[in-house]
């Protein structure tokens, strides 16, 4: 009996190991598939409007095609970048926030899926000085997470987030003694949050004490 329940037991951490790390594959690479399929709907939707461009210039089909491909993607490009410049501006970030804030949050998966490419791209700017692991309870049991201030009486406040949203998590008062330091970026911290603990081994090699 004893025998069957460790092979259980087993068997139970096995299929959740493999189940978190393919959902952490998954976070990771769903914001580049989504970027790719976005653009390739875009692009597909401008090439039969130009294709009556190709036409007005005597080359070989396969020119005009390329052409009228290349000239579809740089359309794309530009379309994005004016996008993006105009979310620059302090009117385009206002209204892009209140669109965000009304409709875009209250997609599935939204929140996941615009930190993650935040991280990636390096353009999320985050409050967190120091990635960490504390052990909170006193079990034995430590969580990852980031000194968001120093405090005067010796503390520190830690914000310790759960997977795989960052943006969630709770904020803890700890005495630095209580506080690893862990020799690595925020962003891979992050990654590794998303990731659903997900390279937590590179992260526990390079931890020290404070």
């Amino acid at each position: 009996m004893a025998g069957e329940n460790n092979q259980r037991t087993l068997l139970q951490k096995l299929t959740r190991f493999i189940a978190t790390t393919v959902l952490g594959g998954v976070v990771v690479v769903l914001p580049a598939v989504i970027l790719f399929l976005l653009v390739r709907l875009v692009f597909r939707s401008i090439v039969p409007i130009l294709e009556p461009v190709g036409h007005l210039f005597e080359l070989q089909e396969y020119v005009q095609k390329w052409m009228v491909d290349i000239l579809s993607l740089a359309l794309v490009i530009t379309g994005f970048f004016l996008l993006g410049l105009m979310v620059r501006t302090r009117f385009g970030s206002r209204f892009f926030d209140r669109i965000e804030q009304q409709y875009l949050y209250k997609l599935p998966l939204y929140s996941i899926l615009r930190e993650t490419i935040r991280q990636f791209t390096g353009s999320s700017k985050t409050p967190f000085s120091q990635v960490v692991l504390v052990d909170v309870f006193n079990s034995s049991t430590k969580m990852l997470g980031f000194i968001t201030e120093e405090l005067t009486n010796d503390e520190l406040a830690v914000f310790v987030p759960t997977g795989p949203n960052p943006t969630n998590g709770f904020i803890f008062i700890l005495p630095r003694d209580k506080v690893e330091l862990v020799n690595i970026r925020t962003e891979d911290a992050m990654r590794i949050v998303i990731g659903l603990g997900v390279g937590m081994d590179i992260a526990i090699r390079k931890s020290n004490q404070v």
